[in-house]
């Protein structure tokens, strides 16, 4: 990517002399990209991203859809003793 840079700088600098205004145009296009990026990308890192309270809204979702049914047991079913109350 250096090289790129570079050699499309040595190409254009013939082009961009000091009698010219191009030299003074491309440093301030090439200065409002520079500036233009840095706001991206400073409001790309303040906001929070999404992917985490979704990724758990659908590890939940599927817990739940694998979840097996469980009977509630009744106590007064034939073939089990019922629990004695306390202190008798």
């Amino acid at each position: 990517m250096g090289r790129a840079l570079a050699g499309i700088w040595t190409l254009a600098i013939p082009a961009l002399g000091p009698d010219s205004g191009l030299l003074a145009a491309a440093v301030l296009t090439a200065a409002a990209a520079l500036f233009a990026v840095l706001l991206v990308s400073r409001a790309a890192a303040s906001r929070p991203t999404a992917a985490p309270l979704l990724a758990r809204a659908t590890a939940l979702r599927e817990s739940t859809r694998k979840a097996a049914y469980l009977p509630l047991r009744d106590p007064g079913a034939a073939g089990r003793p019922r629990p004695r109350a306390p202190g008798q």
